[in-house]
């Protein structure tokens, strides 16, 4: 099980990463739709991720099944407009740029462990 302060410690170094690096947020369909969906401004959307805690921790950190030479991921959620929205992020390959892979309306319940 992974503890707050595994995930808290991620979340810093995320946040600290995006200040030097950025971020690239993939360009999915239902990752550009969720933008509209939530009524959003793109650049909004890093702005809910410096807000995330460890109470919005879903689970990881897992690894990449399609390219293992990739880092782990975590998963969390947020309510964003009263809509729950699902968030897999990884801090991406060093000196580049941390990698949100989905930022959209979350399709199943997540459930928060350290809540």
């Amino acid at each position: 099980m992974t503890t707050k302060g595994e995930v808290e410690s991620f979340l810093r170094e995320m946040r600290e990463k995006i200040k030097i690096f950025d971020i690239a947020f993939r360009p999915r369909d239902k990752n550009l739709e969720a933008i509209a969906e939530l009524d959003i401004y793109p650049l909004d959307r890093i702005t809910y991720l410096n807000k995330l805690t460890s109470e919005n921790y879903y689970r990881g950190p897992t690894d990449d099944t399609l390219d293992t030479s990739k880092p782990s991921y975590y998963e969390f959620g947020i309510i964003i407009n009263n809509i729950e929205v699902y968030i897999k992020i990884s801090l991406g390959i060093d000196n580049k740029r941390v990698d949100c892979m989905s930022f959209h309306k979350a399709e199943k319940t997540i459930t928060y462990p350290l809540k």
